[in-house]
């Protein structure tokens, strides 16, 4: 059994059993992996209330042959305002289920999980912003490989610029597409993401519910 210490943000939970949880969990050195959390159903004491959806942690793992186990967790941030308004908490669920959906198991992706922790980071300081998940998507699908071909893909150029604009800009909130836009970037980056999906995105839905 191999020891591990690992940055981390929680990506889903799901109960286990009658005291168990298995996280899903998008690490910075090992990208995204699943552990067992034995007890936490039961007891919170043991990890603090560190097993949170989107939650940030410094994780302990013990890891073999089978799933890993989580031995400790220390909070680093839960990002608390991001669970006091629907949107942000719909728009925080998007980006995590995107990052479960399309990334592969166990292999390290610095700048998704960069991009991750800062959209959850604006998302934190900041009302959420439909601008803001296309910059989101549209990135992670750079990042992953999938990026989409703006040229002649039926969009206006003024939403091809400011695609691509939001590739080559580092922060959130810079970049704001008119309402046309919006509607446009859906058109390119929807699919461009449906193509890697079995199933559609809940998170979607529920953000299309709240008009977000």
């Amino acid at each position: 059994m191999k020891k591990l210490q690992t940055e981390a943000i929680v990506l889903r939970l799901t109960d286990y059993a009658e005291a168990d949880r298995i996280v899903s969990l998008f690490t910075l050195e090992q990208g995204r992996i699943s552990g067992i959390a034995r007890g936490a159903k039961k007891s919170r004491k043991r990890f603090g209330g560190a097993l949170e959806s989107f939650a940030h942690l410094n994780l302990q793992i013990q890891q073999g042959s089978g799933m890993a186990t989580l031995a400790s967790a220390d909070i680093l941030s839960i990002f608390p305002s991001i669970r006091t308004e629907l949107e942000r908490i719909g728009s925080a669920a998007y980006a995590c289920e995107l990052v479960e959906r399309l990334t592969p198991e166990a292999e390290p992706a610095p700048r998704l999980f960069r991009l991750l922790f800062c959209y959850l980071e604006h998302l934190d300081r900041a009302s959420p912003s439909p601008s803001d998940r296309r910059f989101f998507a549209v990135n992670l699908l750079k990042i992953l490989g999938y990026q989409p071909e703006l040229d002649g893909t039926g969009i206006s150029g003024q939403t091809a610029e400011l695609l691509a604009r939001a590739m080559q800009s580092g922060r959130f909130g810079s970049i704001v597409f008119p309402e046309a836009c919006l509607r446009e970037a859906d058109l390119l980056l929807n699919p461009a993401i449906d193509l890697h999906l079995d199933r559609p995105l809940k998170s979607l839905a529920f953000l299309q519910a709240c008009g977000g």
